[in-house]
C-alpha cells in the first residue's frame, strides 16, 4: 500500500488540503475559503471557528476527491499563515476573540510606545525582528489589554494558527508550535531558542499561556481529524508557510532565495547555521530539524495578490483576475502610471507603517488597462527592492530567484520580474510549494519520501529588457514610493 501524507495549508484566504503520495507526488486537493473581516481601518480579522470548520471540510473533500483508501494516510502535515494569533479558553476550546491576522495594524500604537522608550534595538537583538505590528507580540499585547483581562488567565491559551489547529486536532491534549512559527511572534529569543521572559514582560504576555516549542519534524500528537480518518495518525511536518515553501523548492543550500507570491509576498534567503543581520529584513528560523536550526533572512511585502483582489472584489474594476493580466499585456508600457499598494503601510525593505496607497501619473488617456498594469508591476517592483537590499546586506550573490505561489501563473508578472531583477526567475511547477515542503518533511521522518525529489520542475523566465530601460522604470517607481510616505 502506498504511503500518503495529507498536508494542510491554512492560508490568509482559505484552507487547502493536499494529498501527496510518498511526500512528493500531488494526488489531489480541495480548497475551502473563509471570510475576511475589516472592523476598522487597518484592522484585519478571521473567525477561528470558521478556520477550523473549513480545515475539516477541506480534508474531507480532498480525501473524497482522490478516492484513496483513508487507511493509507500515514501522517498529517501543517503549514500555516504566520504571525496571525488566536486566544482561546482551554476549558471549552472557544476563541475569546477573532483571530488577529498578520496584516492587522492594531498593535501599531503599542510598537510606537516601545520605540519611543528605546526598545527597538533590544527587540531586534533578542528576536532578529523589527519592532513592528506585523509580528504577533503587539497583537497579543492588544488582546491582553482589551480582551483577555476579562477572563481567568489560568484557563487561557494563545498561539499562532498551527497551535490552534493542533490543539483541536488532539482534542485539547497538545498545545504546541514549531520554531519557525515561534520565531515570528517577536517573543522567542533567537539565541537561546526559548520564550524570552523579558520580552513577555515587555508585551504583558504570561508565560503559561504560550505553546510548547517543538522541532518542525517532531511528532506533535495524533489525530483522526474528528473521525475523517479511520485511525489516529501522527501530526508531523509543521512549518510556517514561507519556510515550508523554501523547503518545497528544495532550497537547502546557503544562498538559496525564493519568493512566495500570495496575499503578500515573502522573500527568504537560506543562511544556514549562521544568523545574518540586515536592516532591510529580519532574521528568523526557517526550520528546525532534529536538534539543528536553519536560519533565514526574510522580508515581507504586505500587499501583492491582495492588490489584485482589491481591484477585482472590492472595487469591481475588473471581472476576473485573468482580465487584469489580459489588459496589462495589451499595453506596450505603463505610460508613467504607478500604483503603490501601501494599504496597511509598507513592509520590507521600507518598514513604513504610515505610508498609504496611491496611484499616480494618471492622464486623461489612462484606462483600466493602465491600472491593471500598474498593479501587477507594483508586485515586481516591491520584490526588486527587497531582493536588491537582501543581496547587498547579506553579502551573498543570488544566481536566480525561485518563485512559487498563486501569482506565478501570471506570465506577464513573471517576465516583468525577471526583467527587473536581470536574473532568471524559476517558477516552480508545483503550485502548492508550502504544502509540499511540510509533506516532504513528514515523509522523510517516516522514511517514505526520499526518491524522486532531486529537483523541482520549473518554468524559467529570462531577462529581456535592457538594463538602462529597467533603471528608468525603477527610478520612477521610487519617486512614487516617496510620495506614498508623505
Amino acid at each position: 500500500m502506498s504511503g500518503y501524507i495529507l498536508a494542510i495549508d491554512q492560508s490568509t484566504t482559505g484552507t487547502k488540503a493536499i494529498v501527496f503520495r510518498k511526500g512528493c507526488e500531488l494526488v489531489g486537493k480541495a480548497t475551502v475559503s473563509h471570510e475576511q473581516y475589516y472592523p476598522e481601518p487597518g484592522w484585519v480579522e478571521h473567525d477561528p471557528n470558521e478556520i477550523l470548520t473549513c480545515t475539516y471540510e477541506a480534508c474531507k473533500e480532498a480525501l473524497e476527491a482522490t478516492k484513496i483508501n483513508p487507511h493509507a494516510v500515514q501522517a498529517i502535515a501543517i503549514t500555516n499563515q504566520r504571525e496571525t494569533v488566536i486566544a482561546w479558553d482551554k476549558r471549552t476550546g472557544t476563541p475569546l476573540y477573532r483571530a488577529l491576522v498578520w496584516q492587522c495594524q492594531r498593535g501599531r500604537d503599542i510598537c510606537e510606545e516601545l520605540k519611543r522608550s528605546g526598545y527597538a534595538p533590544f527587540v531586534k537583538e533578542r528576536t532578529g525582528l523589527v519592532l513592528d505590528p506585523y509580528f504577533s507580540a503587539s497583537k497579543l499585547a492588544w488582546l491582553f489589554r482589551n480582551i483577555v483581562t476579562h477572563h481567568s488567565g489560568r484557563h487561557i491559551a494563545v498561539g499562532t494558527v498551527d497551535s490552534w489547529l493542533i490543539w483541536h486536532f488532539t482534542q485539547g491534549s497538545v498545545h504546541a508550535t514549531d520554531y519557525s512559527n515561534a520565531s515570528r511572534t517577536m517573543l522567542l529569543n533567537i539565541g537561546d531558542l526559548q520564550w524570552d521572559e523579558e520580552l513577555l514582560s515587555l508585551f504583558s504576555v504570561p508565560y503559561e499561556v504560550l505553546p510548547q516549542l517543538l522541532p518542525s519534524d517532531a511528532v506533535f500528537g495524533y489525530t483522526d481529524l474528528r473521525g475523517i480518518l479511520p485511525q489516529a495518525v501522527p501530526i508531523m511536518g509543521v512549518m510556517g508557510d514561507s519556510s515550508a515553501a523554501l523547503c518545497g523548492q528544495l532550497g537547502y543550500r546557503v544562498g538559496d532565495i525564493k519568493a512566495t507570491y500570495g496575499t503578500g509576498t515573502s522573500i527568504m534567503v537560506n543562511t544556514g547555521s549562521m544568523r545574518r543581520v540586515a536592516s532591510s529584513a529580519v532574521t528568523s528560523i526557517g526550520w528546525f530539524v532534529g536538534d539543528k536550526p536553519t536560519f533565514v533572512l526574510e522580508g515581507n511585502i504586505h500587499s501583492s495578490g491582495d492588490t489584485i483582489r482589491w481591484l477585482v472584489e472590492e472595487l469591481g474594476l475588473f471581472s476576473s483576475y485573468g482580465e487584469v493580466e489580459c489588459l496589462a499585456t495589451a499595453l506596450v508600457d505603463n505610460q508613467g502610471v504607478y500604483f503603490v499598494p501601501a494599504f496597511v503601510g509598507l513592509g520590507a525593505p521600507y518598514w513604513n507603517g504610515e505610508a498609504r496607497a496611491l496611484i499616480c501619473g494618471i492622464s486623461k488617456g489612462a484606462t483600466r488597462a493602465h491600472i491593471a498594469r500598474a498593479a501587477l508591476e507594483s508586485i515586481g517592483f516591491q520584490v526588486f527592492d527587497l531582493y536588491s537590499a537582501l543581496q547587498e546586506e547579506s553579502g551573498l550573490q543570488f544566481e536566480f530567484l525561485r518563485a512559487d505561489g498563486g501569482a506565478t501563473k501570471n506570465a506577464f508578472l513573471m517576465q516583468w520580474q525577471a526583467d527587473l531583477l536581470q536574473v532568471p526567475v524559476r517558477v516552480s511547477e508545483v503550485e502548492d510549494g508550502s504544502a509540499k515542503g511540510v509533506a516532504l518533511l513528514a515523509a522523510e521522518k517516516l522514511g517514505i519520501g526520499k526518491e524522486n525529489i532531486a529537483s523541482v520542475p520549473a518554468t524559467t523566465y529570462v531577462p529581456r529588457m535592457e538594463k538602462i530601460r529597467r533603471d528608468q522604470y525603477v527610478a520612477e517607481w521610487h519617486r512614487a514610493v516617496k510620495r506614498s510616505m508623505l
